[in-house]
């Protein structure tokens, strides 16, 4: 099995020490010059050209993309369409938006290229570890390339989802309900915290993770966080929303499904984010108005 992986960030490096552990043949494009150094180290074959990259691969070759979502890929598949050949595969593991995987699949079709949606989980210890796979594309492209998907997923979570899309459609439903899944732990913890009991978190959710109806990775990340940090006093409660969940509650609306839990879980994130918090001073103003509420004032030099 050969696979060529282009992108060496937080997910591409693990993936590309998972596959050389499983037997894989990797090869690696990269232009960070200390991931180089770094590949060279680890016994991976690393090119800082895309030619040079692509020549040792055998056809018909594979090319995983580990790089962010939008215009990234696009660039990229621009590059390695001139030196790829008919028959060969490029498969997107990232985060894209599922209409975006469908477009590039047709039009890589043109040139006789496969493409592949594989929607990638299990954060960096999943990819260095075993990943969940999720991919869309067609179905004998797919059965060529199981033994690889059998390889970085572990053998365990891994399944062809439907044709060019279904892939990265099912990730980004996944991810829309991991919001929902992270919210609901991070309230249930701040209700114990400022509950009329004692309480050691981290005492706690080591005891949710082990057998617990709420067990599974997240309270086992959420375990090894505060078995560090207790108190979680190094962090600001300020969170990022990335493109997956926006786009759940997107496809939500326009389909007419109900998504409350999703939603408000995104616009909590969106919230955390609100520095200025203008819509409670808002609030905050129309109760000393029509209540003459006292209102807390900003200290100003």
């Amino acid at each position: 099995m050969q696979l060529g992986i282009i992108g060496m960030g937080k997910m591409g490096l693990p993936l590309a020490l998972n596959g050389r552990d499983k037997g894989v043949d990797v090869v690696v494009f990269t232009e960070k010059k200390e991931k180089l150094g770094q590949l060279a180290r680890e016994g991976i074959a690393a090119h800082g050209n895309l030619e040079s990259f692509i020549r040792p691969l055998t056809p018909p070759r594979v090319v995983w993309l580990m790089i962010p979502a939008g215009e990234p890929v696009d660039v990229m598949i621009a590059r390695l369409r001139p030196l790829l050949a008919a028959g060969d595969i490029i498969i997107d593991g990232g985060n894209s938006r599922y209409q975006d995987s469908q477009r590039r699949g047709e039009e890589l079709r043109r040139d006789n290229i496969h493409f592949l949606d594989v929607g990638t989980s299990g954060g960096t210890k999943g990819a260095r570890n075993g990943a969940c796979l999720m991919v869309g594309g067609d179905e004998a492209v797919y059965a060529r390339l199981e033994p690889v998907f059998t390889a970085l997923s572990g053998g365990m979570g891994y399944g062809r989802m439907g044709e060019v899309g279904a892939g990265h459609f099912v990730k980004m439903i996944h991810n829309g309900i991991e919001y929902g899944m992270m919210q609901a732990i991070a309230e249930g913890l701040e209700i114990l915290r400022h509950g009329p009991l004692q309480l050691k978190l981290d005492q706690v959710t080591e005891v949710w993770r082990r057998g617990s109806i709420v067990s599974g990775l997240l309270m086992d990340m959420t375990a090894a966080a505060l078995a560090r940090e207790p108190n979680l006093d190094s962090l600001e409660g300020i969170v990022a929303a990335s493109g997956e969940a926006n786009w759940t509650v997107e496809e939500a609306v326009c389909r007419g499904v109900a998504a409350p839990v999703i939603a408000t879980a995104l616009f909590t994130r969106f919230k955390s984010q609100d520095r200025e918090k203008y819509a409670e001073k808002s609030l905050a103003a129309m109760r000393r108005e029509f209540g003459g509420h006292a209102v807390v004032s900003r200290d100003r030099e």
